[in-house]
C-alpha cells in the first residue's frame, strides 16, 4: 500500500484528469440505461402469473392492456376516438362494440355479457392493447399520446397507464430528492466539521462515484425506478464516512511534526485510511449483496447497484479525493468555524456507571418491539398509495364507479375444452363472490348475434397458441385478502376442467408477489446476518464479538421496524427486507469503530471501564456525524416524496440511523463492558486486564 499511496500523491493531478474524463462515458451510460417502472415484472419466471404473462405476450400479443373509459360521447364520437388511438405507434388494437356489431345496429343486439362490459349509462369502455410490455418506452410513449388525443372526460386505467404516471412522477421528483439530500447533508457536515469548505469538497468528491455508479448501470440494461430514486441518496449516506476518515487523518498527519510536508501527510493518511475504509465497507457491501438472493429480482437490482456504489465510493475516496483535498488545502484550513458536534463528555461516565441498567432496558425494549415488528401490517398494491390526482388513478376510480372493475383476471385454459365447458366454466367463475362479469369468445357466439355478425374479428384475441382466454373482471383491489381468496376459488373451479390452467393479471401477479416476498424476507435476513457475522468473526478473530455487535444493531432494527405497529402505519412489502439489510450493513460500521477503539485502549493497559469511557468519547463525534448525515440524506426525501413507497423507505432509513447511533453509544458499550471476561476467553489476542470490571 505504501507504493500505491505514493503513486496516488505523486500523480494526483493526472489521476484527477482521468477521473474527470471518465465522467463522459459515465454520463453516456446513464442516459442509455433503461428504467423499469413495473415492479411486478421482477417476479420469478417460474411464478404462475409470469408464465401466464409470457403466454399472453407471445401467443395472444396482449403484452399489456389498458381500459379507456369515455363519458358523454356518442357512438360515432367513440369510433372516431378509437380510430385516432389505433393510429398511435405502440398501440396494437383497440377493442370496442363495433368489432362485434356495427354501430348502425342497436347495442341491445350485442350479447348481454358484452353489453355489461362495454356500457354503463352514459359511459362506455374501450380495451386498448399495446405492442410491447407494460412499462416499455414504446408503451409509455403511446399512453402519453393517447392522453393527448383523448377528450377531457376520458380516462385510461390499467397497469400500463399507472406505470406511465409513475414514470412522470418519479422523473419529476428524483432531481428534488438529490437536491434536498445534498443540502441537508451539507448542513450536518457543516455542524460536524471545523472547515467551512470541506463539506463542499466532499460533495464534489462524491459526485464522481455517484456518476460512475449510474453510468455503469448500463451493463444491467435497465434498473427499477425505486433503485434510481434511492441509489444516489443511499450512496451519499453510507459512503460519506470515508471522506471524513481521510480528511481527519490527513489533518492529523500534518500536525505530527513540523517537517511533515502535505505530500508526506497524504501518503500516510491514505495508508491508514485504506485499512479502516475497506474493513468498514465490506460489511456494507455484504448487506447489499444479500439482497441479490431474493427471488424477487428487484432485490438483486438494488443490491448490485448499491454494492457497486460502495466499491466505487471506496475507490474514489482513495484515488480521487486526495487530489481535491490537496488542491483546496489552503481554503480548507483558512475558512473554519466552531463545530456543534463534539466529543461526548458526560455520557461515557453515565454509561459506565449504569451499564447493567442500560443493558436491562435494551432487553426489556427488545421483547415487546420484536412482537410489534412481527405484527406490522404491509401492503403489496403499490398503485393504491400513488397520489389520487394522477390520470391513471382517476381512470382506476372511473372503472370502479362505472363498471365495478378494480382488477382484471386473465384466465388461460386449453383450447381443447369444448364450447359447452367454457360456457359452464364462465358461469361458475361469474358466480364467485366479487366477480362482476366474465368474457369468453364462446359467450359471443349464437343467441343474440346474427350469423353475419359472428365476431370472427375478435376470435384471435380469445384463442391462440393452444389456449383459450377468459377475462374476468373483479370488484376487489389487487393484493387484498378478498381478492386472494377469490383467486383461490377460481383455481378450485378451473381444476375441475383444466388442471394446467393459468391465471395472470394484476391480481395474480400481486398474489405471487406476496408469496415470493414472504420467503425472501426470511432468506435475506438470515443471509445478511450470517455474512456480517462471518466478517466480524474474521476481523476480530472472535466467537463472541459477532454476537454482541450484531445484537446491538438488531436491537436498533427491531425498534425501528416495530414503531410502525405502535403508530398504526402500514408499510410497503419491501420495507422489512431492504431496511433490515441496509441498516445492518451500514450501521454495523459504528459498532466496529467502537469495538476497535475499545480494544485499542485496552492494549494501552487501561482498565475496562476507562477503556470503554475513552472509546465512547473519542468515537462519538464520528458516529454522531455519520448517523446524522445518513439521517439528513433520507429524512428530507421522506418529507417531500409523493410516492409512499419512497417516502416510507426513506423515513425508516432516517429513523434507523438515529436509533442505531443511540444503540451503539449506550447499549453496545454496556455489552462490551459486562461481557469483557467472555470476550477475553473467546477472542484471539484480545488485551487482557487484571482488573475486575464488575466491582
Amino acid at each position: 500500500m505504501d507504493r500505491i499511496s505514493k503513486f496516488i500523491v505523486r500523480y494526483r493531478n493526472k489521476i484527477l484528469l482521468v477521473a474527470v474524463l471518465l465522467l463522459i462515458p459515465s454520463v453516456i451510460g446513464y442516459f442509455n440505461t433503461g428504467i423499469n417502472y413495473d415492479i411486478l415484472s421482477y417476479l420469478p419466471k417460474e411464478a404462475e402469473s409470469m408464465k401466464g404473462q409470457e403466454v399472453l405476450d407471445k401467443d395472444f400479443n396482449l403484452a399489456s392492456v389498458g381500459m379507456m373509459v369515455t363519458n358523454d360521447l356518442s357512438d360515432k364520437e367513440v369510433v372516431s376516438l378509437k380510430d385516432k388511438i389505433e393510429k398511435i405507434d405502440g398501440v396494437k388494437q383497440v377493442f370496442w362494440r363495433d368489432d362485434v356489431l356495427d354501430i348502425t345496429f342497436p347495442k341491445e343486439m350485442i350479447p348481454e355479457a358484452l353489453q355489461k362490459q362495454l356500457y354503463s349509462k352514459d359511459s362506455t369502455l374501450m380495451i386498448v392493447t399495446f405492442e410491447e410490455d407494460t412499462a416499455s418506452p414504446k408503451t409509455m410513449d403511446a399512453i402519453a399520446k393517447i392522453k393527448e388525443v383523448s377528450n377531457k372526460d376520458c380516462y385510461l386505467g390499467g397497469m400500463s397507464a399507472i406505470a406511465e404516471d409513475t414514470k412522470d412522477l418519479a422523473n419529476s421528483e428524483t432531481v428534488k430528492y438529490a437536491v434536498i439530500a445534498v443540502l441537508l447533508s451539507l448542513v450536518v457536515l457543516y455542524l460536524g466539521l471545523e472547515s467551512s469548505v470541506a463539506p463542499l469538497i466532499f460533495m464534489l468528491g462524491m459526485a464522481f462515484p455517484i456518476i460512475y455508479n449510474f453510468g455503469t448501470n448500463i451493463f444491467l440494461g435497465k434498473i427499477s425506478y425505486i433503485t434510481q430514486a434511492l441509489a444516489m441518496i443511499l450512496q451519499l449516506a453510507v459512503t460519506m464516512d470515508y471522506s471524513i476518515f481521510l480528511l481527519h487523518r490527513y489533518q492529523e498527519e500534518k500536525k505530527k511534526t513540523e517537517n511533515t510536508t502535505n505530500d508526506m501527510a497524504m501518503v500516510k493518511a491514505i495508508q491508514a485510511t485504506f485499512t479502516s475504509i475497506t474493513s468498514s465497507s465490506v460489511t456494507t457491501i455484504a448487506g447489499f449483496l444479500a439482497l441479490c438472493f431474493m427471488q424477487l429480482r428487484l432485490g438483486g437490482d438494488i443490491g448490485i447497484v448499491m454494492a457497486k456504489g460502495v466499491v466505487l465510493g471506496v475507490i474514489c475516496t482513495i484515488f480521487v479525493l486526495p487530489s481535491l483535498l490537496m488542491i483546496f488545502d489552503r481554503q480548507i484550513e483558512k475558512y473554519t468555524h466552531r463545530t456543534l458536534i463534539h466529543e461526548l463528555k458526560k455520557v461515557p461516565g453515565f454509561v459506565v456507571r449504569h451499564a447493567k441498567f442500560l443493558l436491562l432496558i435494551g432487553i426489556c425494549i427488545f421483547i415487546p418491539m420484536g412482537f410489534a415488528q412481527a405484527n406490522v401490517k404491509q401492503y403489496y398494491d403499490l398503485t393504491s398509495t400513488l397520489p389520487s390526482d394522477l390520470s391513471s388513478m382517476k381512470g382506476t376510480e372511473e372503472l370502479k364507479d362505472k363498471f365495478n372493475m378494480n382488477t382484471t383476471h386473465f384466465i388461460l385454459v386449453s383450447d381443447t375444452l369444448p364450447t359447452k365447458d367454457i360456457q359452464e366454466l364462465s358461469g361458475k367463475i361469474e358466480n364467485i363472490k366479487g366477480i362482476e362479469n366474465v368474457l369468453a369468445y364462446e359467450n359471443f357466439v349464437g343467441g343474440g348475434v346474427p350469423g353475419t355478425f359472428e365476431p370472427e374479428a375478435i376470435k384471435d384475441i380469445f384463442e391462440n397458441g393452444g389456449y383459450k382466454l377468459l377475462i374476468a373482471n373483479s370488484d376487489y383491489h389487487a393484493a387484498t385478502d378478498e381478492e386472494n381468496k377469490q383467486l383461490d376459488k377460481i383455481h378450485e373451479v378451473l381444476s375441475q376442467y383444466d388442471k394446467k390452467a393459468l391465471i395472470t393479471g394484476e391480481g395474480m401477479l400481486s398474489k405471487d408477489l406476496i408469496t415470493t416476498t414472504n420467503e425472501d424476507f426470511k432468506v435475506v435476513n438470515v443471509l445478511s446476518i450470517l455474512a456480517i457475522f462471518v466478517i466480524i468473526l474474521i476481523t476480530f478473530k472472535s466467537i463472541s464479538l459477532p454476537f454482541i455487535l450484531v445484537l446491538a444493531i438488531e436491537l436498533a432494527i427491531t425498534i425501528n421496524m416495530g414503531i410502525p405497529y405502535l403508530t398504526h402505519t402500514t408499510l410497503p412489502f419491501i420495507a422489512g427486507i431492504v431496511i433490515g439489510t441496509i441498516q445492518l450493513g451500514a450501521c454495523v460500521d459504528y459498532a466496529i469503530l467502537m469495538t476497535t477503539r475499545f480494544r485499542e485502549e485496552l492494549s494501552l493497559n487501561k482498565s475496562g471501564k476507562e477503556a470503554i469511557r475513552v472509546a465512547i468519547q473519542k468515537t462519538s463525534p464520528s458516529i454522531i456525524t455519520s448517523g446524522c448525515s445518513f439521517f439528513a440524506a433520507c429524512i428530507g426525501v421522506s418529507l417531500i416524496s409523493r410516492m409512499d413507497l419512497i417516502s416510507s423507505l426513506c423515513e425508516l432509513l432516517a429513523r434507523g440511523a438515529i436509533i442505531s447511533v443511540i444503540s451503539i453509544i449506550f447499549i453496545l458499550p454496556s455489552m462490551l463492558l459486562l461481557g469483557h471476561k467472555l470476550i477475553e476467553k473467546t477472542t484471539k489476542k484480545w488485551p487482557i486486564t487484571k482488573e475486575d470490571q464488575y466491582e
